[in-house]
């Protein structure tokens, strides 16, 4: 039977291992497959899936996912589907493949907006926005952006609302629109304060204090440096290399008299 070998893949993973968690579920795959349990065998193709993703062994995933998403065609489930295609465009993302993600984003975008899933939906844009800005189109992106933020506002999900406005930020500081950027940023920077997520909050305000720096605002390029020093020290997170120089530099720069007035 699987089942055991499926509870001792959950507790590698809860614990991190995640060579022993996949070798159970290998061998959960195999006895699912040989009692032609079709349900099982779909749980056990998608958890393996997931832990060669997170191992970042690419085809193994890829095999997983697909042998998964010919079983759920059989028996239609639209949203296990979705999903399926969704981590098939994942990892062409990840690995660095955006025009081979596109199409199985937008497979899924198909099947879960008449589902209304605000949650799926609003990862699933911020995917394609970071599709759009790989292959450099960036209205395309910030469009995408958008959308998801408003499916993320609809249910009220924090973290999705911090990640995608500090993903918005970054692209529209790299556009040149700093206006934009600078009320992304630190919508992502209260987010990710609610959230209580230091490290987040910390890469927020790394981009505050690049753009007030470029622009010329010492005074709160330095402050939001500094910010960054104390949520780092309050987590127990050391400062970087760039965090110390970024720090150093604005210093000097307001010692020398070049803040704005």
């Amino acid at each position: 039977m699987a089942e055991p070998e499926k509870l001792r893949a959950r507790l590698y993973l809860h614990r991190g291992d995640l060579a022993n968690a996949r070798a159970c579920y290998e061998e959960a795959v195999r006895s699912d497959r040989e009692s032609g349990n079709r349900s099982g065998l779909c749980e056990s193709l998608g958890n393996l899936g997931n832990v060669c993703a997170m191992m970042g062994a690419t085809p193994q995933a890829r095999q997983c996912y697909e042998e998964l998403l010919a079983l759920q065609r059989q028996e239609p489930n639209p949203f296990a589907i979705g999903q399926t295609l969704v981590n098939l465009g994942n990892l062409h993302l990840d690995a660095g493949e955006p025009a081979l993600a596109r199409p199985y984003y937008l497979q899924a975008l198909d099947i879960l907006t008449p589902l209304d899933d605000h949650r799926s939906l609003g990862i699933l844009y911020s995917n394609l926005a970071l599709v759009a800005a790989a292959l450099g189109e960036p209205l395309r992106a910030i469009e995408s952006f958008r959308q998801a933020l408003e499916y993320h506002r609809r249910i009220g999900n924090e973290e999705g609302l911090a990640v995608t406005y500090g993903q918005l930020g970054r692209l529209s500081l790299s556009t040149g629109d700093d206006g934009q950027a600078e009320r992304c940023l630190n919508n992502a920077t209260e987010h990710f304060i609610k959230l209580g997520d230091a490290r987040g909050e910390a890469g927020a305000l790394r981009l505050l204090a690049d753009l007030y720096e470029q622009r010329g605002d010492l005074v709160s390029a330095r402050r939001c440096a500094e910010r960054v020093a104390l949520v780092l020290q309050r987590c127990g997170s050391a400062l970087t290399a760039e965090d110390t120089a970024r720090l150093e530099r604005i210093a000097l720069k307001l010692a020398s008299g070049d803040a704005c007035r």
